[in-house]
């Protein structure tokens, strides 16, 4: 078997879509399972869409994720360069060659001769297709006498190179992930090989470079199919061997139908980039997963399950374990629907399998976390008590910030709840025994029952208030953990702010 090589082949038009990621994470499992190349090229030529520091954020996602090019424009290669925007002396090479052959013809119209030809058609209730039919009565290289065709190259006229789609010739494919298929030629049009200034597009430029970089596999989206025939037909053209293809299907938005797109991120508030984007020409910042929260592997785990399942159906599985058991045959034909729950979920086992001396780490490189003198062995401590209750790293504090700061208020719905009548009293005869005890929680534990059962209480009527108290509202840990941390002085000091603060 040759060796797998493949490529993802993003274009620079904006950020990388959720499923962009999991086009290249594919990509990237099939060639390290295969001990193959995993290749990243940039498809640049589409200028009038090109978006300033896309393709700086795209090497940036794929590194964030853990998806890493042998080969790629900043790495480099044995098949340099790998921007199509630097290839444009290998596209002249083959633009002349597949002109001397009968699958390429050069067409003069201009965009406003065919935009007329599309309304007359439109007029007559029909569709134009520039195609073995229409062709022959347009402005081209087929149906122009040769001499004129001399006059108007000689007069430097515009020209793009089209497709000369075979006439009535049934096209086998076959994907290997949708099996086998076939279409007849006459319901292709000609498509556009290389533009008026001479580069091309993406569906001539696209097998010449996987061709000359000797890719072996191309696995892209399932919109890419209706291309397919008319590529295999371009290596024909070319005298080349085609790769093998493999199309995704498409990851469908949470409710609906439909592809998941920016749109359904901003309308249900979740992400569906890496990476948070800021788009200048909107003025519009997009969520990113690695700026919500979310840990890379997490985030992997989770798209490399949008599409394929491994055996067993697992679902946490590090990416070596991804490389060993991925198989392009196991990839669904079916859409897969997104969930940001599910999302969320992945996450939050990750985080529960961290260690807190990971977590603890985490935390202190995070800006927005603000820990001011805490010192780690509390940190640890929290972090003990508070990571089954979290899905991301941040719930730790923002659920748990009443380890680092007092009740400034409490919550009205805790108070009609469990500040009663005696509420004060007790809380206050509690603050006594608790100054001649070790804030130790089992200590404290055993304090607070024989506290309870001394005065013949509910334990509800001694809690819920003493909750309320040291949380200002009621959630959270286990009181005697809570305590512990707080220490004795902080702990009486928020019991003695509740007695005089709550009417």
């Amino acid at each position: 078997m040759e060796k797998v090589r493949v490529r993802f082949a993003p274009s620079p038009t904006g950020a990388l879509h959720l499923g962009g990621v999991r086009t290249a994470l594919y990509d990237y499992l099939f060639a390290k399972h295969n001990g193959g190349d995993f290749v990243l090229r940039i498809e640049d030529t589409d200028t009038a869409r090109y978006v300033e520091g896309a393709e700086e954020y795209i090497s940036k996602s794929l590194e964030w994720c853990g998806i890493i090019p042998d080969e790629s424009p900043e790495k480099g290669g044995p098949y340099a360069p790998y921007r199509q925007s630097e290839r444009r002396d290998i596209y002249d090479k083959y633009t002349a060659h597949i002109l001397k052959t009968n699958y390429a013809y050069m067409a003069f119209d201009t965009p406003e001769e065919l935009e007329q030809i599309r309304k007359e058609y439109e007029a007559r209730g029909e569709v134009f297709a520039y195609n073995y039919i229409t062709r022959n009565q347009l402005r081209n290289s087929i149906s122009l006498p040769e001499e004129e065709v001399r006059k108007l190259l000689d007069n430097n006229t515009p020209y793009v190179i089209r497709f000369k789609m075979p006439v009535d010739r049934v096209v086998q494919m076959e994907d290997i992930i949708r099996g086998k298929f076939s279409i007849n030629t006459n319901d292709l049009d000609d498509k556009v090989l290389v533009k008026n200034d001479g580069m091309p597009t993406y569906h001539f430029a696209n097998i010449i470079d996987d061709h000359e970089m000797k890719i072996s596999h191309v696995i892209r989206g399932e919109e890419w199919l209706p291309s397919l025939p008319l590529h295999l037909l371009l290596y024909e053209a070319m005298g080349w061997e085609a790769p093998q293809f493999a199309h995704l299907s498409l990851i469908l938005k949470p409710e609906g139908k439909g592809k998941l797109s920016k749109r359904d991120g901003a309308k249900f508030g979740f992400p569906v980039f890496p990476m948070d984007f800021y788009d200048k020409a909107t003025d519009t910042t997009y969520k990113g997963y690695r700026d919500e929260g979310y840990f890379p592997d997490a985030f992997i785990n989770m798209v490399a399950l949008l599409g394929w399942s491994p055996a067993n159906d697992r679902e946490i599985l590090s990416m070596e374990e991804m490389i060993n058991e991925f198989d392009l045959y196991k990839v669904h034909k079916a859409g897969a629907r997104f969930s940001i729950e599910k999302a969320k979920w992945f996450n939050q086992q990750y985080l529960h399998k961290k260690s807190n001396d990971e977590i603890l780490s985490i935390i202190k490189k995070d800006a927005n976390i603000p820990l001011e003198s805490t010192n780690d062995d509390k940190l640890l401590k929290i972090i003990g008590l508070m990571k089954e209750r979290a899905t991301f790293v941040k719930d730790i504090y923002n659920e748990g910030k009443f380890f680092f700061h007092a009740p400034q208020e409490y919550d009205e719905k805790g108070i009609k709840k469990a500040w009663k009548e005696g509420s004060k009293d007790t809380l206050s005869s509690l603050s006594q025994v608790l100054e001649q005890t070790d804030f130790e929680a089992e200590n404290l534990k055993q304090t607070i029952h024989h506290f309870v059962e001394e005065r013949s209480m509910g334990m509800g009527k001694v809690m819920m208030p003493l909750r309320l108290a040291l949380v200002g509202e009621l959630k959270g840990p286990d009181i005697p953990d809570l305590m512990e941390i707080l220490g004795k002085e902080e702990t009486l000091e928020r019991i003695h702010k509740a007695i005089t603060t709550i009417n």
